[in-house]
C-alpha cells in the first residue's frame, strides 16, 4: 500500500450529527499525518447522511442501529491504510494526535502484534488513567479556546501507561484481521473494547501502550447512555457474556493482564492471576449467581 494514506480512521455514528461534525472538524484541524476518515452510519435519520453526501465524506450506513461491533467490522473493508484508527463520534482530538500512535504502532509493523491507544480528557473520568477537565458537556457549551490554551500550556501533560483499551486506538491491519475484527455478540458494544483486548491477548500481543501525549477531549457517553437498557441491563448481560466467553472478568482481565494505571511497559509480562486470590473468589460467586439464576437478573 505504498501510495495508502498513514492512517484510516474509522468513526461510528447513530444519528449524533451535532458530535460528529465537530469531532470530523478537529481531525481536519489537528491531524498531521495524511489519512482517510471512513463514517459509519448508523440510521441517519437526524440528517448525518445527508451531510456527510454533500460534505462528500467517505462513509458506509446500515438502516438500522447495528452497534459498534458491526459498524468498526463494516467500515474496515473500506481502509486503504495499514494502520486503522477507532475514533468515536463524541471524540475532539488535540493537536499531533496521531503522530505518536503511528510511531508506537508502527515501531513494531507487521512484525509483532502491537496495540495502542491514546488518552481521553473527561469532565468525570471513567478510567484511572483519563484526565480529569471539564471543558463542556456538549458542542453548545464547548470552550475549545480554553481546552487548546490549557493544552499549549502543559496544564493536561500526561505520562504513557499500560493496558490500551479504549479508543482512540491505533492497531496494525494484519493484527485487526488475524483475530477477526470486533465481536459483533456484543453488540450494541459494551465490552467489546476490552474483549478486543482480549482476542490480541490470545494471539499473543503483549505490547498494550496508551500514549500520554496522543490526547482527545470526550464529551463523554452520550450515545451508549441511550442503548444501556432499564438499570443497566445490557451493559451487565455484556459483562457476563465476556465472562462466559473467557472464564475472566473484565475488570480482572485490564487489571491482572493489562496492568492498567501502572508504569509503563515495553512487554506486558504473563498474567499474575495466580496471587489474585481476591479476583477469583468474586469470580466464583459471580459464576455461581450466572449459573442459578441466569443472565437476566445477574448484577
Amino acid at each position: 500500500m505504498s501510495s495508502a494514506p498513514g492512517l484510516s480512521i474509522i468513526i461510528p455514528t447513530w444519528n449524533n450529527l451535532h458530535m460528529l461534525r465537530l469531532c470530523l472538524r478537529s481531525i481536519c484541524q489537528h491531524t498531521e499525518l495524511s489519512h482517510q476518515v471512513i463514517v459509519h452510519v448508523n440510521e441517519g435519520s437526524d440528517g448525518t447522511l445527508d451531510w456527510i453526501g454533500r460534505q462528500k465524506i467517505e462513509h458506509t450506513r446500515t438502516r438500522r442501529n447495528v452497534g459498534i461491533c458491526e459498524a468498526l467490522n463494516i467500515a474496515f473493508r473500506r481502509c486503504r491504510s495499514e494502520y486503522i484508527v477507532y475514533l468515536n463520534d463524541d471524540m475532539y482530538v488535540l493537536p499531533g494526535w496521531d503522530r505518536r500512535l503511528h510511531q508506537c504502532a508502527s515501531a513494531t509493523g507487521d512484525r509483532e502484534p502491537c496495540y495502542v491507544a491514546g488518552t481521553m480528557i473527561q469532565a468525570s473520568p471513567i478510567s484511572p488513567v483519563a484526565v480529569q477537565g471539564d471543558y463542556g458537556a456538549n458542542p453548545r457549551h464547548f470552550e475549545e479556546r480554553r481546552l487548546l490554551r490549557d493544552y499549549r500550556s502543559g496544564k493536561l501533560q500526561c505520562s504513557d501507561w499500560n493496558g490500551a483499551t479504549w479508543p482512540p486506538s491505533c492497531i496494525h491491519r494484519r493484527w485487526w484481521t488475524l483475530v477477526g475484527g470486533y465481536s459483533e455478540e456484543f453488540s450494541p458494544g459494551f465490552y467489546s473494547d476490552i474483549d478486543f483486548s482480549m482476542k490480541l491477548w490470545q494471539a499473543g500481543c503483549r505490547r498494550f501502550r496508551s500514549i500520554g501525549s496522543s490526547l482527545v477531549y470526550h464529551f463523554g457517553e452520550m450515545t451508549t447512555s441511550l442503548v444501556r437498557g432499564p438499570r443497566r441491563r445490557n451493559v451487565k448481560r455484556a459483562r457476563l457474556q465476556f465472562l462466559k466467553k473467557w472464564g475472566i472478568l473484565p475488570s480482572t482481565f485490564v487489571k491482572y493482564n493489562l496492568q492498567v494505571d501502572n508504569l509503563p511497559l515495553t512487554r506486558l509480562p504473563e498474567t499474575t492471576l495466580g496471587k489474585a486470590t481476591w479476583e477469583f473468589t468474586r469470580l466464583r460467586l459471580i459464576r455461581m449467581l450466572h449459573g442459578a439464576r441466569g443472565i437476566r437478573h445477574a448484577s
